[in-house]
């Protein structure tokens, strides 16, 4: 089969590499899956770099998000058969940027019935992420105000979107005049071109002064400095990552005097301590699917050639919405 490998860490245009490899043998409880589309995730590309809190070993196949047809099941696997179509994260080495992969067997979900398989292929960990922190972490209400930055990015747009199917009004920040029109189009109440306004100051002006009740926040650096100047009266500012390279160091005497939160995200963690909450979210995530209130927004759909240069674009933060790979 094809498969993208990373035989030392750097850039992903830089390090990944085109190979011939064997196809992988499904272990107990795991199952193997013919790759129908895979999703590029920021974690793909810290990956590469050998900065994510995974490290596997070298050589490795990245690509921790699918979708996927089952083809050959290990032991003990009763979830699942050959020809179901699922979704979810993979298990390295066997990453999804190639014509196999492993996943799982007890993480993996069946896909939703409504969406094609690039659309499916980033469902999973955009819209989880999203509802864990906002709902679970963040316990955002109906009638409060969301601040949500990179909106047009994967994340950041799946986030946007929950929050409007939560009755919240939602604040999107996006850098420049083309993410912000995507970002409108999600259904944003309120959007902010960050290198033409102060998200600070136009926050503030919308709210009447008060701030938003929740921040989230992928990027880290400025954006989690600068939203500690506009949250609300017990306002929790939610830590998704650090998109910006930067991890900022919190002045907890702040946020004493101003009585807000800093909530942390690790959602990998639910998998692990609670798969039933995940899997009942992927019933609610199914439903509002169903109605048409969040759909994953997919920029680009790519050959498989296109993984290091897709990364890479990713990586400077130029892209909007989900890249996804068809093998």
């Amino acid at each position: 089969m094809k498969a993208w490998q990373v035989g030392s860490h750097g850039e992903p245009q830089d390090v990944l590499e085109l190979v011939a490899a064997a196809r992988p043998v499904p272990g107990p409880g795991q199952v193997l899956v013919r790759v129908l589309a895979a999703a590029a995730n920021f974690p793909d590309v810290l990956l590469c770099r050998g900065t994510y809190q995974v490290r596997p070993s070298l050589p490795f196949c990245p690509g921790v998000e699918v979708c996927g047809e089952v083809v050959a099941a290990g032991a003990d696997v009763t979830r699942f058969a050959a020809g179901d179509r699922v979704i979810g994260g993979t298990v390295l080495p066997y990453g999804g940027f190639a014509e196999y992969a492993i996943m799982d067997a007890q993480i993996a979900m069946p896909a939703p019935g409504g969406l094609d398989d690039a659309e499916a292929a980033p469902f999973h960990i955009t819209y989880q992420t999203g509802w864990f922190g906002l709902h679970r972490r963040a316990r955002l209400a109906a009638g409060e105000v969301l601040l949500v930055h990179a909106a047009a990015g994967g994340v950041g747009s799946g986030a946007v979107q929950l929050g409007k199917a939560a009755g919240a009004r939602v604040i999107g920040v996006a850098g420049g005049p083309q993410k912000a029109s995507v970002v409108r189009e999600l259904g944003a109440d309120v959007v902010v071109d960050r290198h033409r306004e102060d998200f600070v100051a136009v926050v503030k002006e919308v709210t009447d002064g008060r701030g938003a009740d929740v921040v989230y926040d992928p990027v880290g650096g400025e954006a989690f400095r600068r939203s500690t100047k506009c949250i609300a009266f017990e306002g929790r500012i939610l830590v998704v990552g650090f998109a910006s390279g930067d991890i900022p160091a919190a002045a907890l005497n702040h946020a004493l005097v101003k009585n807000y939160s800093i909530v942390g995200l690790h959602w990998g963690l639910y998998q692990e301590r609670d798969p039933g909450a995940v899997r009942k979210c992927h019933a609610e995530l199914g439903r509002l699917a169903a109605t048409g209130a969040i759909r994953p927004l997919i920029s680009e759909r790519l050959p498989l050639d296109g993984v290091p240069d897709g990364l890479r674009r990713l990586a400077d933060g130029t892209t909007t919405g989900r890249l996804v790979f068809l093998p």
